[in-house]
């Protein structure tokens, strides 16, 4: 077998080669030594209940199954290469995400600190500590211990945040290494195969040494046809996956301030801006979405492709906050709306004028997006009831909350109005079968305080 096989070491086989024992041609190819043959060299002793066939059919069959696994090849190697740059391109953008957490982080115990000092405040002068010295620098050091404890609080959430980035950041790099080998070896494996498939007959069936010694024909160190096959269907048995990184979104900042409900405002529904598929309760607290559009008189400032319904009230200034029951609802979106003052809410150029927070519900999992600009924030999987909507015009600030767990979904900060802005509420219109879904404005629970309204004028 050494000597039939010393004819085989060259790169080239010419199509009339022979057999260097026999000194005839070889004709034959054995499939279970992948070895090519003479008729001479053909002993069924040898070659019992081995596979034996002319070079010629296993050449066709060995190429047309080299070009499947090429064509395969190929594909998985376009794959790889788009999960790889999807991976370089999520590495810049959790690093946006990060530093987008960290503000929103950083802006919500802002917001507490100055909530907590204003209803530290609203205490003494019940209290009349601003007159008694001793009662004031007790509720001073007090309040340094709140400021204290909530400084720790934001401190910790942020080193949480960033240990999650880093985490994430590694898996990332692991996985663009783990894909740049992968394209790396199916880039070789593919230019064999390419390089196989035009070959002819007894190149392509030839043994070829890596290096030659009797060693290595001992070890079986050489590539063959069978060889070309096993590691190609390796590589297609190689999991192509992008890296499981954790959602940042799990830093949640816990609690609420209890200075929210003092600032809750009895917010009530404008029946002129309803879309005519949205029904409004008597007390114009709620809306329930119906299949059939009503027949309402059209007014400049009514929703005609979004079915959705502006509050009455209109903030300029102040501090305001109130709380929607979403249970009963699958798709919803809640904010606020810059008043137009004229024209259709839901024209695409008011697109601008709105901040928003749109919650999608799959049994009992959320799914959160805000807007501007639209991205996908938050994935929860526990039921949520009510969500809170904080409203700080001196500050350009909007706070949504999760009511059930008391935590924070989403904040905006360094929001500039250009004018009075007014509460927004919308459910999603079915693009078939029917939809039952509604949403309810919550009542204030105490009275309210530091109050800037506007009512708007009704309008027929």
């Amino acid at each position: 077998m050494s000597r039939r096989l010393s004819a085989q070491r060259g790169q080239n086989i010419p199509e009339d080669a022979c057999c260097e024992e026999h000194r005839e041609p070889l004709r034959l190819f054995c499939e279970d030594d992948q070895a090519l043959l003479c008729g001479r060299c053909f002993r069924p002793e040898e070659h019992e209940n081995h596979v034996v066939n002319g070079v010629r059919e296993a050449a066709d069959r060995y190429r047309k199954l080299f070009q499947g696994i090429l064509n395969t090849l190929k594909k998985k190697l376009e794959v790889a290469k788009s999960i790889l740059a999807d991976e370089q391109e999520r590495m810049v953008m959790i690093q946006g995400e990060e530093q987008d957490f960290k503000e929103m982080i950083e802006s919500e115990y802002r917001i507490r600190f100055r909530l907590m000092v204003e209803e530290e405040m609203n205490v003494q002068s019940q209290q009349g500590c601003i007159f008694n010295p001793s009662m004031r620098e007790d509720n001073q050091n007090q309040l340094m211990e709140f400021a204290t404890e909530l400084k720790e609080k934001s401190q910790e959430t942020l080193q949480r945040l960033n240990d999650l980035g880093k985490e994430n950041m590694n898996k990332l790099k692991e996985s663009e290494v783990r894909l740049s080998e992968q394209i790396c070896s199916l880039q070789r494996i593919t230019a064999e195969l390419e390089k196989k498939c035009g070959e002819y007959t007894l190149a392509l069936l030839q043994v070829r040494f890596q290096k030659s010694s009797l060693q290595d024909l001992r070890n079986k160190k050489w590539t063959n046809a069978r060889c070309s096959v096993e590691r190609s269907e390796s590589l297609l048995l190689q999991c192509l996956e992008p890296a499981q990184i954790t959602d940042l979104s799990l830093c949640q900042v816990t609690g609420m301030s209890g200075m929210l409900k003092v600032l809750q405002r009895a917010v009530t529904l404008d029946p002129n801006t309803a879309h005519p598929c949205l029904v409004l309760s008597e007390d114009r607290r709620s809306i329930c979405l119906r299949n059939v559009q009503q027949d309402v008189p059209d007014g400049p400032g009514r929703f005609i492709f979004e079915a959705t319904v502006l509050g009455v009230e209109s903030f300029t200034s102040g501090r305001h906050y109130w709380e929607v029951d979403v249970e009963k609802a699958t798709r919803w979106l809640l904010g606020i709306s810059e008043d137009s003052g004229s024209g259709h809410s839901d024209l695409p150029t008011a697109a601008r004028d709105k901040v928003l927070l749109i919650g999608s519900r799959m049994g009992t999992n959320y799914t959160f997006w805000v807007f501007p600009p639209l991205k996908k924030v938050s994935l929860r999987g526990e039921q949520m009831h009510k969500v809170g909507v904080f409203l700080d015009c001196k500050y350009g600030q909007l706070s949504f909350y999760d009511v059930t767990d008391r935590s924070l979904i989403y904040n905006f900060s360094s929001l500039t109005f250009r004018g009075a802005v007014r509460p927004i509420f919308s459910l999603c219109i079915p693009t078939g079968g029917t939809n039952s879904d509604s949403l309810s404005i919550c009542c204030p629970h105490v009275a309210s305080c530091d109050v800037t309204v506007s009512p708007q004028a009704s309008s027929a």
